[in-house]
């Protein structure tokens, strides 16, 4: 199998052991978790409409150097710390494809990394 590492200064580096993005047999992009850290670390504290705009800047960083757009993506997974943020999260998510939104699941958890209240993991294919 062919693996490639995707890594990019226009998104928050890997602050542990993984990669922000895999280019598997040159036709998937596998997009790890991105939160609200801005390509130079520091948290967004905000509201989760600010938080979420912040991750999908990432989410655009990451797929920009693998040559990508949002129009690639064909599955996320959305972590949010409570359900009562969905309505909001989801505004902003929306806003950033146009036609043809990919599968989705979207999921409360007890706990994100560094307290956040949203990230968002992505599989694109080119």
């Amino acid at each position: 199998m062919v693996r490639e590492r995707i890594s990019t200064t226009n998104a928050p580096g890997a602050i542990g052991p993984y990669s922000q993005a895999i280019r598997a047999e040159g036709r998937l992009l596998f997009m790890s978790g991105q939160v609200c850290l801005t390509p130079g670390g520091e948290l967004v504290k905000g509201t989760i409409t600010e938080q979420t705009q912040q991750v999908m800047a990432n989410m655009r960083g990451v797929l920009e150097e693998a040559g990508l757009s949002f129009a690639n993506i064909v599955k996320t997974t959305v972590f949010l710390s409570s359900m009562d943020h969905f309505a909001e999260m989801n505004a902003v998510y929306g806003s950033f494809f146009e036609t043809d939104p990919p599968a989705r699941s979207t999921v409360a958890v007890l706990g994100l990394p560094r307290g956040v209240d949203v990230e968002i993991e992505a599989i694109a294919v080119y």
